[in-house]
């Protein structure tokens, strides 16, 4: 008998869910960098959230196994998910707004449909998720329009290390992939843990946190950046591959962008697009189209 399709509208708002969790990231990121150095709050970000996964999974009576092939993933995905891409987000944040950030790294679904349709084939390469990436990509010029976009070209290598975060999470997203065999709290919280292990010694060296007196606002924000924005999101987003698929689960990042753009015009007084409804409009439809399961022939 064929296997039921997971509700296609309760994966829509879990993915609206992760949409406005990482749409959040980069306004806390953006707080948090004003006193706390980049690789620091990224280590603090990590190992937080981690531990508190370990926590839950712990509760739940499950061990994160620590084989030697399960350690191996874990560490790929750490640097692919969290390490790069969290760094290099955080570093350009310190030049570029948060607005800015968000829109540059919408660009994951692209990479991650890419790498899908030249390296690994693991999913069809329909014309319907073709429409999906097109539609996406014109909804982020209407939210973002011609004003916002004066700031590009303006501080290059800050947008470029930005564009280089989005190609780590589409190869995050399409290794992402191989975790199916775990509970999805498990290569969340393992990556995460791993992430962390590997930046606490360079902020050890490098920052030297025991020296720094970072505002309250900068805690706060690091606070909600790894239970809400990390934790939770991470744990939403392996859930997501294992409903939707890689392209489908990074089709969230064209919805992430007018909640960013908002929560950013919000806490930060950032200019808000005036064609951001019409761009809305585009990016749901994009979402919809990406994620719309596919008809079994003879079905």
């Amino acid at each position: 008998m064929p296997v039921p399709q997971p509700r296609l509208a309760v994966s829509l708002l879990m993915l609206l869910a992760l949409a406005t969790l990482w749409g959040g990231s980069y306004t806390f990121i953006k707080i948090g960098v004003t006193t706390i150095p980049p690789i620091t709050l990224i280590a603090a970000r990590t190992i937080l959230a981690g531990s508190l996964l370990f926590v839950v999974l712990r509760l739940r009576g499950l061990s994160l196994p620590t084989d030697r092939r399960n350690t191996r993933r874990f560490l790929i995905q750490a640097a692919l998910n969290a390490v790069l891409p969290f760094t290099l987000i955080a570093w350009a944040e310190q030049h570029v707004d948060a607005g800015l950030a968000v829109i540059l790294n919408a660009l994951t679904p692209v990479f991650a449909f890419l790498i899908n349709a030249i390296v690994t084939r693991h999913e069809a390469v329909t014309g319907l998720k073709l429409f999906g990436v097109a539609l996406g990509i014109g909804g982020i010029c209407l939210v973002v329009g011609p004003a916002a976009l004066t700031g590009v070209g303006t501080d290059v290598v800050a947008q470029l290390a930005i564009v280089l975060a989005a190609v780590a999470y589409g190869g995050a997203v399409t290794f992402g992939r191989t975790f199916r065999d775990l509970d999805p709290m498990m290569p969340a919280a393992g990556s995460l843990i791993w992430g962390g292990a590997i930046l606490l010694p360079v902020s050890l060296v490098i920052d030297q946190p025991w020296t720094l007196a970072p505002a309250p606002s900068s805690i706060a924000a690091l606070v909600a950046l790894s239970v809400f924005s990390t934790a939770l999101a991470f744990v939403l987003y392996f859930t997501l591959l294992q409903r939707l698929g890689s392209v489908g689960t990074t089709a969230q990042a064209y919805l992430r962008v007018p909640i960013g753009v908002g929560i950013g015009v919000l806490l930060l007084g950032e200019t808000p697009s005036p064609n951001a409804l019409l761009g809305l409009v585009f990016v749901v439809a994009s979402v919809i189209a990406m994620t719309m399961p596919q008809r079994r022939q003879g079905a």
